[in-house]
Order: C-alpha cells, then sequence, then structure tokens
C-alpha cells in the first residue's frame, strides 16, 4: 500500500499499515540506497533508525522482532525509532504522544501497549485529551503528562522527526535506515526477519565505511 492511499484513509478513520515503496537501487540485495545520503546524530556509531507509526498494522507486528534485535545489536549501534506525520493530523498526534512519553521516561514502558489501544481498542490517542485520558489509566501524572504534551521541547521534537521523514523521503512503514545511507523492511528484503539480517550486514558495511573493523 502507498503512502498516497494511507493518507486518503486517514481521513475517515485510523491510519493502516504502508508497506510499499519504489526500489531505488541494489534490486535483489535486500537494501535500497538513500538518496542522498543524510547525516547522523551519534559520531562514531552506526544509526539505525526505525521510521514507523502507531497505526500500521504492519509496524505492530514487526515491534516485538525489532525490540529482541535491538538488545542484541553490538554497543557502537546509535537505535532510535522516528514517528513518520506525512503531513497528516492523526499520524502527528501519534508522533506527539511517542515524543511525550519519552520525555516523562515511560516509553520503553508502554510503547507497544500504545499499538495495542490504537489498533485494537480503537482510542483517540491522536488528540490530547485521548492521550492524556489513557496516559492516566497507565499510571502517568495528569499534570506531568500535559506539561510534556504542550512542552516547547516536544513541539521542537515533532518538528525534527517532521523533517526527518521528508529528508529521508520515507515512503513506507516500517523501515529501516542504517547510518544515513542505507534503507531496509520487510517490503525490500522479502519479510520482517530477512529486514533485520540485512540490517546486521549493513551495520557491518556501515562501520568498515567509517573505518572501525
Amino acid at each position: 500500500m502507498q503512502r498516497r492511499d494511507v493518507l486518503k484513509q486517514l481521513s475517515a478513520a485510523v491510519a493502516v499499515g504502508l508497506i510499499g515503496r519504489p526500489v531505488l537501487a541494489q534490486s535483489g540485495s535486500g537494501f535500497e540506497l538513500v538518496s542522498p545520503p543524510q547525516p547522523t546524530e551519534a559520531k562514531g556509531k552506526v544509526e539505525v533508525i526505525e521510521f514507523f507509526h502507531y497505526g500500521c498494522p504492519h509496524c505492530r507486528a514487526f515491534d516485538p522482532l525489532l525490540e529482541q534485535w535491538v538488545k542484541k545489536v553490538p554497543a557502537d549501534v546509535y537505535f532510535h525509532r522516528v514517528p513518520v506525520t506525512w503531513g497528516n493530523p492523526q499520524l502527528a498526534g501519534f508522533a506527539r504522544l511517542h515524543l511525550t512519553l519519552a520525555a516523562t521516561g515511560d516509553l520503553a514502558r508502554l510503547h507497544g501497549q500504545v499499538f495495542d489501544a490504537i489498533q485494537t481498542d480503537k482510542q483517540p490517542l491522536h488528540t490530547e485529551a485521548g492521550a492524556q485520558e489513557w496516559a492516566v489509566k497507565k499510571g502517568i501524572d495528569s499534570k506531568k503528562f500535559l506539561d510534556a504534551y504542550r512542552s516547547f521541547g516536544v513541539q521542537v521534537g515533532l518538528q525534527r522527526v517532521e523533517k526527518l521523514g521528508r529528508d529521508y523521503k520515507v515512503q513506507g512503514v516500517p523501515t529501516l535506515a542504517i547510518d544515513g545511507k542505507y534503507f531496509t523492511s520487510a517490503s525490500i528484503a522479502g519479510s520482517h526477519e530477512a529486514s533485520l539480517k540485512v540490517a546486521d550486514q549493513l551495520i557491518v558495511r556501515a562501520r568498515g565505511e567509517q573505518g572501525r573493523k
């Protein structure tokens, strides 16, 4: 499914998954090239970004596999998640919730439960009121949550993730970006499991390109 189809559906309902993307290069290799390559945050490390959104069932299916993979990556790998928004208010609301949970220190505990709340329970977590009500039920102080949700830091973070999505030209999720140079995903590599194996290979490749072994 293409990005444009997801955004059409979001006008009437919560987002559905998105896995399709045009193949740019390296056909059959399980990865594509990021064009142009993007700067990374952690010098001396290999950066891995997961682009995702909470309304995507493919992201939800991928998440447990990714969680296990992240626990085993080498110490020189810097992994983080970037929620896509594509200019859509619902996806922006999901992204704001993600950033708010990171700011309150509750993201690791509640990340997986956000998928369930949105996709199974159909809770309106893209809205401030819906997100706050859910967060309070999960044990977060109401004022603490709302202060973070409305904070300048979260607003800046939202602008940053929106820019990353644009700069990387992300068209499908879940997608992994390795060291600002390579993409892999289930739609490119053939399966979620295969994409993680390709990511392992690309980490080794990127490390070598950095002049490290």
